[in-house]
């Protein structure tokens, strides 16, 4: 029996998301993802006069090669899926994983040269900036696991967070990126946590369900050498497989001068931040809102979305929010300031926009999780 789920999830994607249009290539990237759901999309995309594509990928398949990885295998299959990517015009990387860790005992080198001659050309350099894109998870019971929740319970909560109306929030965000577009000091606090930052001249962008499933959020990113001051993160991230926890980071001019971890984590992070000049230096500054997005649950296209959250990037800077930083690292790492992760706050110029996770000017009221479920 179809679950009628899936073809409302279709819609959003083809029909909102990527906006299909007749004639449009449409490359489906499918990680361990069932028939129905890859199926549900090439009928929508081929109803909506575009021509679909599908590579089916498998996290264990992928393991194995980047464990006999050379830098020739690697160059060349970069070469040949830049260039398929090239000829595309929208992507939707449909990924699901029966166990997240699966690349966690992929050795660093290994990883280094998968993302500078493979992930990074094909999909930073050739897809994020040149296709209308959409990437999403799939619930899978490790999923589920992460989040605590029975897998029934989890897959009703996927796709009530999947399929919510995200055309409501285009209006109600532009306030927000208004006031972001004419701000030059930041600060934030909470626990551990007092940071200063300029975000003066760097483009602010809306992120209302075009290019993420789940979304929510509204991102910048800081002037590259403006960063002061320390960050301890209170939320989980995972790092190609890794669990870290008990994250922080102290900055001085911009970059990364001291880092730990818990765990015994600290090498292996700082190891991370090595891989290039720009891992150090931030890339992304962004606040979540999603109102039905409120527990961690270590997949970071959710965790990154959490309302009352913000999240800070170690690593490359994207092209449309651009401060100069490039790094094959990109690393969202999550920091939510709601009373019952400690509280925080955010300041604008000196002035209060949002404390202990809720939004204090009137006109963003609508942002804060109540005021979005009703709209």
């Amino acid at each position: 029996m179809k679950d009628p789920r899936v073809a409302k999830l279709a819609d959003i994607l083809i029909g909102y998301s990527t906006r299909v249009q007749p004639g449009e290539k449409v490359l489906i990237e499918a990680t361990e993802i069932p028939d129905e759901v890859v199926n549900a999309l090439v009928n929508r995309i081929a109803e909506a006069g575009g021509l679909p594509f599908v590579t089916r990928k498998s996290n264990s398949v992928l393991r194995a090669l980047l464990h006999n990885a050379t830098e020739e295998q690697m160059r060349l299959t970069g070469e040949f899926e830049k260039a398929r990517m090239e000829q595309m015009d929208a992507y939707l990387g449909l990924r699901g994983a029966e166990n997240n860790a699966e690349l966690s005992d992929v050795p660093d080198e290994k990883m280094k040269i998968y993302r500078k001659l493979w992930s990074n050309p094909v999909h930073s350099e050739t897809r994020v900036p040149n296709t209308k894109w959409t990437v999403l998870r799939w619930p899978t019971p490790s999923m589920a696991q992460q989040a605590g929740m029975s897998c029934e319970a989890f897959e009703d909560y996927y796709f009530d967070v999947c399929t919510f109306d995200y055309s409501k929030l285009d209006a109600v965000i532009e306030p927000l990126q208004a006031l972001m577009d004419r701000t030059d000091r930041v600060r934030l606090t909470g626990v551990g946590t007092d940071l200063t930052f300029s975000i003066k001249d760097i483009p602010t962008i809306p992120c209302t369900g075009r290019a993420n499933i789940p979304d929510g959020e509204i991102f910048t990113a800081p002037v590259r050498d403006s960063v002061n001051g320390t960050i301890a993160f209170n939320t989980a991230t995972i790092y190609q497989g890794t669990i870290f926890e008990g994250v922080i980071l102290r900055f001085e001019a911009g970059k990364v001068v001291e880092a730990s971890a818990g765990g015994g984590l600290s090498p292996v992070l700082n190891q991370i931040l090595d891989s290039d000049e720009g891992a150090r230096y931030i890339g992304e500054f962004s606040l979540g809102f999603n109102p039905y997005i409120l527990q961690p649950m270590k997949d970071i296209l959710f965790d990154e979305k959490i309302a009352g959250s913000f999240h800070f990037t170690p690593g490359g800077a994207y092209d449309e929010a651009f401060n100069g930083n490039r790094s094959v690292v990109h690393w969202d790492m999550v920091f939510i300031q709601r009373p019952e992760f400690g509280g925080g706050d955010v300041f604008f110029d000196d002035v209060l926009i949002r404390h202990d996770g809720l939004f204090v000017p009137e006109d963003l009221l609508p942002l804060n999780p109540d005021n979005l479920k009703t709209l």
